[in-house]
């Protein structure tokens, strides 16, 4: 460890230590040694971050952690290297010292070499299998010499000092040959050290004997490279743990090879198998797979702040142990059907997710998400086809929620892809997902490439159900949507009466679905100024909303803030005024009063005290809204910039009767994007499993 940490500090830059080695060899141990150790001395005040990288995404996981301490790229980088420094640096803003970042498991270093913080306050530690290159300082970690493995081998085998003549030195010459058969390998002399002290009257020459007869049948771990034999006695021991696990622990290990190598939370594996009574579970977690020393009991990561101890520990398949239960798993008869119930498991995880995605919301599902991964990119076809949409739905919708636009296109695009591989080009599951791929573009702007998107959906509901039926209908409000937000007015407007008059006539004149349209067309005609056109829409969609729904629905409460929203505009400010109160309740009621529509909801109503001059009424509420958006969705959400925005413009007005100028914190520079206005209901979106919401 004093190496280690010598090689970590070059105060002139960015000190990158790697310690590299074969599987086994110990790097991760050594790592989270370290780790533990210079948390306790403080070395590293600005907190310690512990990074899973192998088969997780580097970008997602300091974005989400960033999001912990309330940091949030602003919406206008969208280049993902500045967005990771931007996170890099807010958290040097908010801490003192240096910081400590470590990246387990690299298993391709100029991947990740960009995405390493610029500052010279992070040092950061990497762990690899192979040699990383100049200029990072590297540390080859080799097996241990036979002296330490020999101490290795007391330790685990249970033979502890003071009790004399211990079993490895009364077996000194056996104790030796066993070592030499591991070729020093730690993790080898773990697992039969740990063996040891289970068989009690087993000798070492015997030991060695059971570890010889064994055959490699986990043809993962064989190694073609020249050094890497040594795996032999890592795979032997494998093979002798395995024949100790009854079938429960056999069927429990094969399950966890299909989850991510990522910290596996408790739950999601109970979730994976429906039939088990939790004692029979735990009896195989804590008694067998932790004994035969199948299963690592890891820390997901250290302090953020560096203030606080380690957090809930999670379990973790070492890399190559995981690998040798997925090669077991692939000999089983029901090795579909645990990679299908852990498909399941995770997407009623993925089913729990909504847009927008609030920070409790990724919180709780930060430790599914790698596994969330794995389904999209793997499994998705286990599942039926309107569940296989969903790991890639609430993935894009995590990304969005935290700006990532290119990760966000990268899951719309392959959930576009993975539907025509699946359905056919012609399918509507393709045509929801062009539909919800031109939105994400939409949403950034890109409108010449949704456009296509959108035409291409369109033909495809025409086709498949005819040009009169109700999704066509859908399709027509979304196309109408773009070109609505591209000032298209007139290309939108005969869009949506042909929506408007297929909903009335397939559905009913008063049905649920007819509204939206009504609400959508009226909406047009606001931004076209013809507002006596778009008040008796907006009177009508109320009523069928309040009639259909209930007069406590959210659908109502939106129908109620765009009608206030049209006697704002015309100036009518008493009738504005009860409809906004009466929305807003309505909001706190169904979705809490730290909602991020009920902050929207709050800043209508105090525009609208803005507009009256009742600055005093209208500045606890727009404050109020700020600290909903800040905690929910970020301090750089674009949705906080538009609320610090509105904020200011309230304190411009005050200052313009005399009040002090506004604060500090307002006086940032912060970019929105020129998106239509959140207070208006802009069209039908299509869910994953292509219905409107």
């Amino acid at each position: 460890m004093q190496q280690l940490h010598g090689l970590l500090q070059d105060g002139s830059r960015v000190a990158i230590a790697a310690a590299s080695g074969m599987g086994g060899i110990g790097k991760t141990e050594l790592a989270w040694q370290y780790a533990n150790f210079h948390r306790e001395h403080n070395t590293y005040p600005a907190g310690i971050w512990w990074l899973f990288v192998r088969d997780n995404d580097l970008a997602r996981q300091v974005l989400q952690k960033a999001l912990r301490m309330g940091i949030q790229p602003p919406d206008t980088l969208d280049n993902l290297e500045e967005r990771l420094q931007f996170c890099y640096e807010e958290w040097a803003k908010q801490t003192s010292g240096n910081a400590l970042l470590v990246l387990d498991d690299v298993n391709d270093y100029p991947a990740v070499q960009s995405l390493l913080p610029r500052n010279p306050r992070f040092k950061v530690l990497l762990t690899a299998r192979q040699f990383v290159p100049s200029p990072v300082g590297c540390l080859p970690l080799k097996v241990l010499k036979p002296e330490a493995a020999l101490k290795l081998l007391r330790l685990t085998a249970g033979d502890l000092p003071g009790n004399g003549l211990g079993r490895i030195d009364a077996q000194l010459e056996d104790a030796e040959a066993l070592c030499q058969w591991l070729d020093y390998l730690p993790l080898g002399i773990e697992l039969v050290g740990r063996y040891l002290r289970r068989k009690r009257a087993l000798s070492l020459a015997e030991m060695l004997q059971r570890l010889q007869s064994q055959r490699l049948e986990a043809r993962a771990l064989q190694e073609a490279e020249a050094g890497m034999t040594a795996r032999r006695g890592v795979a032997a021991a494998f093979e002798l743990s395995w024949a100790e696990l009854k079938p429960p622990a056999r069927t429990l290990g094969c399950l966890l090879s299909v989850f991510a190598l990522a910290p596996i939370p408790w739950e999601l594996v109970a979730e994976c198998l429906p039939d088990w009574d939790e004692e029979e579970l735990e009896d195989c977690w804590d008694d067998e797979l932790l004994e035969q020393s199948l299963l690592s009991l890891v820390e997901d990561e250290t302090s953020d702040s560096g203030q606080s101890g380690l957090v809930q520990p999670r379990y973790q398949l070492h890399a190559l142990i995981r690998e040798f239960f997925a090669a077991k798993l692939q000999g089983r008869a029901d090795a579909e059907n645990l990679r299908r119930s852990f498909a399941v498991a995770l997407t009623a995880v993925a089913k729990t997710i909504s847009y927008p995605v609030t920070l409790e919301v990724q919180e709780r599902v930060k430790e599914a998400l790698p596994h969330l991964d794995l389904v999209a990119e793997q499994w998705s076809h286990l599942l039926e086809d309107n569940d296989a949409v969903w790991s890639f739905t609430s993935l894009r919708w995590v990304a969005q929620g935290q700006s990532s636009w290119v990760e966000a296109e990268k899951w719309f695009k392959a959930c576009l892809q993975m539907t025509q591989q699946r359905c056919g080009a012609d399918h509507p599951g393709t045509a929801t997902s062009l539909n919800n791929l031109a939105d994400l573009y939409r949403a950034m702007e890109r409108y010449p490439e949704a456009e296509p998107l959108l035409v291409r959906s369109l033909s495809i509901w025409e086709q498949q159900f005819g040009v009169d039926h109700p999704q066509t209908a859908m399709s027509l409000n979304n196309l109408a949507a773009l070109y609505y937000a591209m000032g298209r007015y007139a290309e939108a407007e005969p869009l949506l009466v042909r929506s408007l008059s297929i909903y009335e006539q397939q559905l009913g004149a008063d049905h649920p679905n007819t509204a939206p349209t009504l609400n959508n067309l009226a909406e047009l005609y606001c931004a076209m100024r013809r507002y006596s056109e778009a008040e008796p829409l907006f009177v009508r969609s109320l009523a069928i909303t309040e009639q259909q729904l209930g007069a406590e629905h959210p659908h109502t409460a939106m129908s109620l803030n765009n009608l206030a929203n049209l006697y704002y505009a015309t100036g009518r400010y008493a009738e504005a005024e009860p409809l906004l109160v009466r929305s807003l309740a309505i909001w706190e009621q169904q979705l809490g009063t730290d909602h991020p529509h009920t902050a929207q909801s709050l800043n209508n109503l105090a525009e609208l005290y803005r507009a009256t001059g009742r600055y005093a009424e209208a500045e606890p509420l727009l404050v109020r809204a700020l600290s909903i958006y800040e905690q929910q969705l970020g301090a750089d959400h674009p949705d906080t910039a538009m609320s610090l925005n509105s904020l200011a413009g309230l304190y411009k007005s005050m200052g313009l009767q005399g009040a002090t100028s506004a604060p500090e914190a307002l006086q940032a520079n912060v970019c929105v994007r020129s998106t239509p206005p959140k207070n208006f209901c802009l069209l039908t979106k299509i869910s994953p499993e292509g219905k409107e919401y």
